[in-house]
């Protein structure tokens, strides 16, 4: 009886926690500048991000420059001041083209190392996001042994856990030149501990759900499968590594680790149809389907103009929505400051890819919605329809056991030399 009574308020204390946490959104945009003039339409989203009150903060996925954009200092500059603008709170993830391709000549020939040795000193320097309200973000750099990976980053919210990862297009950086990938290795391993750690960390303070965003495609196509004659193929070259299998050990120890929801999300190398794709890729060394793992692919047609809104609630079911939000701005909006405002939300419809059950437990799609200009009064009041309860889904008892918190591993990591680095393996 006394068991039963513990149990019940236990279930009861949970379930309370839960209907608390209030509903909110997040935006992902990414790819929105490939030139200079592209600044102004960078601005002009953020604007239109900030006037939508249902939204919490901005992650910015990656490459906030093109390819092909040399990667000198002033341009860091610029478009860390138009991030800082923002009326949104902004965290930025490294992307490919804002270091990793910066040795091709038409980025300027520089070392991919060293530039993102300055990202992290002016983009990462504190404990805050970017923007004019910044919020208060955990940072892998307060380890002592990983002292330089400023740009990984965690941080908690209306019950879910955000983790933040440098893993990059192409590979994950991964260089096929010979000598060591130093730069590569110390990143890998950083990144394991740092999801490792964030995972623990929501365990123990009962977050509902988890979400990892990154900016490159882990492919999650290829998977490690056991083989027992590896020891026959000793002679075969490495032309095929894949960058990001270490990545996606770390992913599958995590979701058997923290049992409840987790979300992966990252950019996509193609635009795709519906702006996004949701799947449940990720299988473990047997080939079995990691159950409690979905993905998020955005691949949005127009990233100059479009973001993604992701919703949650998590007494929904499911607890997130997922859709595609358009920005049009008039040519003249920005001399009469006026910029687009929030347009009212959409009807939801369940949504199930690629024939896979599993993501319809966790999303559903919503149909796409354009931000037009506005005046202000009337687009707040547009923007704020009832979304309907639905039951709670998720499962209100925590793991029965915990397992204390890690510590990191007391040899520090120091940066890794561009030198190694300067081969072209992209």
């Amino acid at each position: 009886m006394t068991h039963a009574f513990a149990l019940a308020c236990v279930v009861m204390a949970a379930q309370a926690a839960c209907a608390e946490a209030p509903p909110m959104s997040f935006a992902i945009a990414s790819n929105v500048v490939n030139r200079s003039s592209d600044e102004t339409t960078l601005q002009q989203m953020l604007d239109a991000i900030g006037r939508d009150r249902n939204t919490s903060f901005i992650v910015y996925d990656g490459n906030l420059k093109s390819e092909a954009e040399p990667c000198r200092d002033a341009l860091y500059n610029t478009r860390q001041q138009i991030f800082d603008s923002s009326r949104k709170p902004v965290v930025l993830l490294p992307g490919g083209n804002d270091w990793a391709s910066c040795s091709s000549s038409q980025a300027g020939g520089y070392d991919p190392v060293e530039r993102l040795d300055f990202i992290r000193q002016s983009f990462f320097a504190d404990s805050n996001s970017l923007g004019q309200t910044p919020m208060s973000v955990i940072r892998e750099s307060d380890v002592a042994r990983f002292r330089p990976f400023r740009e990984n980053v965690r941080w908690q919210t209306n019950g879910i856990a955000f983790i933040g990862l440098n893993a990059p297009a192409p590979n994950n950086h991964y260089l096929t030149a010979g000598g060591r990938n130093g730069e590569f290795e110390d990143r890998s391993v950083a990144n394991a501990f740092w999801l490792e750690h964030a995972v623990e960390t929501a365990r123990r303070t009962d977050m509902r759900a988890v979400v990892v965003i990154l900016q490159g495609d882990p492919d999650f196509t290829r998977y490690e499968r056991r083989d027992r004659f590896a020891w026959l193929r000793f002679s075969r070259g490495d032309t095929s590594r894949d960058g990001f299998l270490e990545l996606k050990r770390s992913l599958v120890k995590a979701a058997e680790s923290f049992r409840g929801p987790m979300i992966v999300i990252h950019g996509s190398d193609t635009p795709i149809v519906k702006g996004f794709r949701i799947d449940q890729p990720l299988r473990n060394d047997k080939g079995t389907v990691v159950a409690n793992l979905t993905r998020i692919e955005v691949g949005l047609k127009n990233p100059r103009t479009q973001w993604l809104e992701v919703e949650s609630d998590l007494s929904w079911r499911p607890p997130f929505r997922v859709r595609v939000r358009d920005v049009t701005v008039r040519p003249n909006a920005q001399a009469q400051g006026s910029p687009p405002a929030s347009a009212p939300a959409a009807s939801s419809v369940p949504s199930v890819e690629n024939g896979a059950p599993g993501p319809s437990s966790f999303f559903q799609e919503m149909q796409p919605v354009q931000q037009h200009p506005a005046p202000a009064p009337a687009s707040d009041g547009a923007a704020s329809n009832a979304t309907p309860q639905m039951p709670p889904l998720l499962n209100p008892n925590p793991p029965p056991t915990v397992p204390p918190i890690l510590n990191a591993p007391s040899n520090p990591i120091t940066p890794a030399s561009g030198a190694s680095n300067k081969a072209d393996g992209q």
